[in-house]
């Protein structure tokens, strides 16, 4: 069953708590972390004020709407939070991306009351699946958000699965299948089992943009057995499917 819930519910259904969340997956990560960021900020109350951190532990494009710190100084970080609710961190990379901040992710979470991380690469692909050195996810993690791009589903293996091969191999199709919701399902049971993914894992199909789309995301919940979420982040819609 989807319900339709109020869109600012977002990080609480997905557990979104004070210390280091993990983003993972496909179809949205970056989208999603500026999206939790601006609610998080928002929900504060009473006067209080929130911070928090956009960081990744492997590759990321910076937020060009917001501040970028590239230091090393936790002083001058803190002064950047007080005058900034959102900063992005890192550090320079290849390409005009950004890597892992020099300051350690247990540093960031004292200086923010959140962070958020980007913790997996997937060539803007809908689909995904892991190879044995990913995701990098933070041990301070307490939280892994599993992003699955909807536009995937019903598209053919090799154009919308990052890393096609190990998809196929979990899922027990061919890399000219079309992507089904139940090998989707697969393919996380089999990253879970191998250890890549956790067990306590929060799974959000993004761009959930159509009744067909909602309709994939339910049979992705039916295949994997347990309550999943559905969001279009583009047009600020989201589902509970129980």
């Amino acid at each position: 069953m989807s319900e339709a819930v109020s869109f600012h519910l977002l990080p609480s259904l997905l557990d979104v708590k004070p210390g280091v969340t993990a983003v993972v997956g496909s179809g949205g990560k970056t989208t999603l972390l500026a999206t939790l960021a601006e609610l998080l900020t928002a929900q504060a109350q009473g006067g209080a004020r929130t911070s928090v951190v956009l960081a990744t532990s492997t590759r990321m494009l910076p937020f060009p709407e917001l501040p970028l710190y590239t230091g090393d100084s936790a002083d001058e970080l803190a002064d950047l939070l007080r005058a900034h609710p959102v900063v992005c961190v890192g550090t320079p990379a290849e390409q005009g991306k950004l890597a892992a901040s020099a300051l350690p992710f247990g540093a960031l979470a004292q200086l923010a009351d959140y962070v958020l991380v980007e913790a997996d690469g997937s060539k803007r692909l809908p689909l995904k699946a892991h190879a044995g050195h990913e995701p990098a996810v933070p041990r301070e993690a307490q939280v892994v958000v599993n992003v699955v791009g909807a536009s995937g589903f019903g598209a053919i293996v090799r154009e919308a699965a990052h890393r096609p091969e190990l998809f196929c191999a979990r899922a027990g199709c061919a890399a000219c299948d079309p992507a089904t919701a139940p090998q989707v399902a697969q393919v996380i049971r089999a990253e879970q089992k191998a250890g890549l993914l956790p067990r306590n894992l929060h799974v959000l199909v993004n761009q959930a943009d159509n009744e067909k789309r909602l309709a994939e995301a339910a049979a992705l919940r039916r295949a994997l057995g347990e309550p999943i979420l559905a969001t279009s982040l583009s047009a600020r819609r989201l589902w509970r499917i129980a």
